[in-house]
């Protein structure tokens, strides 16, 4: 089975800018769900000198180790390695696959692949930034021929394969998606989002 893909990079800060000056905003794409060797990182999302690394892609069929990203993607069947979170401090692993027949689960921004159950998806992180609540970042599950699918953690990481394609990360997330199977495509990854908050001084 396929590794599920990373989660973007997660980060929050403050930035000091100046009235009438244009700055650069870049809102990462999610890398295009496949069927291919060579893993598909996300794209990054950008907002002047804060920059979020794409998600890292699921690796590929057997004993292909997850790529690293914002989080790392799972790696493939036959015990492959999980994908680092790097630079760190954006994300977290993704995770090592632990039988011959399943992926690894994605890593989120909340916690590694693989932390709530064999196969699933890390959970993002919550920010209420927007004035609600919302849980964004979450890990793609990886997939498997059978025995149910492995689900995407919470905050729009698509669901693995069981037996067929794995499901997209939900738009505008940043989350990765889900591994595909027995000739089904993985699911692409959504894309990043930037949010600006300010108050006139």
């Amino acid at each position: 089975g396929n590794g599920g893909g990373g989660a973007g990079g997660y980060r929050t800060g403050m930035l000091a800018v100046t009235a009438s000056t244009g700055y650069s905003i870049t809102v990462g794409a999610g890398g295009v769900g496949a069927l291919s060797a060579t893993a598909v990182n996300g794209g990054n999302s950008v907002f002047s000198s804060i920059t979020s690394t794409g998600g890292g892609g699921g690796g590929y069929f057997t004993s292909t180790p997850g790529a690293a990203g914002g989080s790392g993607g799972g790696g493939s069947a036959q015990t492959a390695a999980g994908g680092a979170a790097s630079p760190a401090g954006q994300g977290n692993a993704g995770e090592t696959a632990t039988n011959a027949a399943g992926g690894g689960g994605g890593g989120g921004a909340g916690e590694a692949g693989g932390t709530d159950g064999t196969g699933q998806g890390g959970d993002g992180l919550a920010s209420s930034i927007t004035g609600s609540s919302v849980t964004r970042a979450g890990g793609g599950g990886g997939s498997r021929a059978s025995g149910g699918a492995r689900a995407g953690g919470d905050g729009g990481g698509g669901a693995g394969g069981n037996g067929g394609a794995g499901a997209d990360g939900s738009t505008n997330t940043g989350s990765g998606g889900g591994a595909g199977v027995s000739g089904g495509e993985s699911g692409s990854g959504g894309s990043g989002i930037v949010i600006i908050r300010y108050k006139f001084q």
